[in-house]
């Protein structure tokens, strides 16, 4: 078994799981609990998912789990992974977890990530959670991941802060942490077609995805974690040239009355909204291209009124039942969004949305919870995904889905996981390399 110290996954006296059986309909909680039981409620059976449900031998995150709670491989996401340490840090700081036993945990999982195969320092995709060896996504996808990769150190990074006292094992956790994220080599990933930050390299077929990372993406974390990188960082023009296009990602139309800063028409799949603001704060960013907050805001408020005014006329949808996403479906993965709606909700939509509309989803959460009679809620929560047009309900929960429900909702809370990043040194000095600063600066 790989791994460093304790072997222990965690246990019931570690985190009280609150779905003990694998009846997902018999412990439903009550849509009229009180807010604050009912946020602490889905938080923890959430991060059950990273805890009670993580691989065995790596300690990562399962890429998805059935709602029963059981797994067919031993698949994990890398991005997934990253959202573990975003949700133990918050189990912790919550006293649901001890520190010890996510001190334990963690320098088990950053041990195991050090056994990874990389590629210019950019972790895979997926990888083998009980041996390590990296997992083909696609044909040509079988290297570096360098959004995947973002995504894992923006949990290594809040770990890092979280997780700093002056003992051994915590300054531990903290040199291992780094050795990972000073081994990524950004500027590598620079030597695509165009002068942007390329998504992917594989030994083997070089080059031959050709995607670089443009925005209106998930992909903005790396562009900040490039740019603040002590080692191998890449230069502001990547930023502005690749990601902003030279200004070509702006937007400025209005959609359902709302205005859109930036991205694609109606935004894309909310989740756009939220992967990367996990850790960064919009609320203290804005630069030449748009104010990050009025941008997510407005997304989800285009989401919330294409649900309302629902002009494909999808069953079930309202002020309480809203936000598309890339989830599972009834025949296959997809991204759904206000331009390509499917009639497939995926709660993770409106429940990561905390921070922007906290009324609206509220709604949701509460009205999730009486859909199906509580079908909605399996063995760690939430379901990936629902449809009352084909009365299908995913039976699977996904790590990439789950893991911004904790985050988020902390950030609505308490802004813990915000702080925690913002504050690191290698985000300030990214941020203010791409000039995106807090927007009372620019008042």
């Amino acid at each position: 078994m790989r791994g460093a110290g304790s072997h222990r996954t965690g246990g019931l006296n570690d985190l009280v799981l609150l779905n003990p059986n694998t009846n997902a309909h018999a412990s439903t909680p009550p849509s009229d609990m009180p807010f604050d039981h009912l946020l602490d409620h889905v938080q923890r059976a959430t991060i059950a998912y990273f805890w009670e449900g993580a691989h065995p031998v790596s300690g990562l995150a399962y890429d998805r789990r059935l709602t029963s709670g059981h797994v067919r491989n031993d698949l994990v996401s890398i991005g997934g992974s990253g959202f573990s340490f975003l949700a133990i840090v918050v189990a912790v700081n919550r006293g649901w977890i001890g520190r010890r036993p996510a001190i334990e945990r963690f320098l088990r999982m950053v041990a195991f990530l050090g056994t990874v195969p990389r590629f210019h320092g950019a972790f895979p995709h997926f990888i083998n959670g009980a041996t390590g060896h990296a997992v083909p996504f696609s044909r040509h996808d079988d290297g570096g991941d360098l959004v995947e990769t973002a995504l894992l150190l923006k949990g290594l990074i809040c770990a890092r802060q979280y997780f700093d006292r002056d003992d051994f094992d915590e300054r531990l956790l903290r040199t291992r942490a780094q050795e990972l994220i000073n081994e990524v080599e950004w500027d590598w990933y620079t030597q695509g077609p165009s002068e942007a930050l390329q998504w992917h390299w594989s030994p083997k077929h070089n080059w031959k995805m050709g995607l670089p990372i443009t925005g209106w993406s998930e992909g903005l974390i790396a562009y900040v974690l490039a740019a603040g990188a002590a080692r191998h960082p890449i230069s502001a023009s990547v930023f502005h040239e690749g990601w902003a296009r030279n200004g070509a990602l702006r937007n400025g139309n209005c959609y359902y009355d709302h205005v859109l800063p930036v991205g694609p028409p109606f935004g894309g799949p909310l989740f756009l909204a939220h992967f990367s603001f996990c850790g960064l704060d919009p609320r203290r960013m804005q630069d030449r291209y748009c104010d990050y907050w009025v941008q997510n805001v407005a997304h989800a408020s285009i989401h919330l009124a294409h649900a309302v005014l629902n002009p494909n006329g999808h069953s079930g949808y309202g002020a309480a039942c809203w936000g598309l996403s890339s989830s599972h479906g009834p025949k296959s993965y997809l991204a759904s969004a206000p331009d390509n709606d499917l009639g497939i909700i995926a709660p993770t939509a409106a429940l990561s949305s905390f921070p922007y509309l906290p009324a609206a989803a509220e709604a949701a959460l509460r009205h999730y919870l009486t859909v199906a009679g509580g079908r909605l809620w399996g063995r760690f929560g939430f379901v990936d995904a629902f449809s009352a047009d084909e009365r299908w309900i995913s039976k699977t929960h996904l790590a990439i889905n789950q893991g911004p429900i904790v985050a988020m909702i902390e950030n609505y809370r308490s802004g813990l996981l915000w702080k925690l990043f913002m504050e690191a040194p290698i985000v300030k000095l990214g941020l203010e390399k791409l000039e995106i600063g807090h927007r009372a600066a620019f008042t």
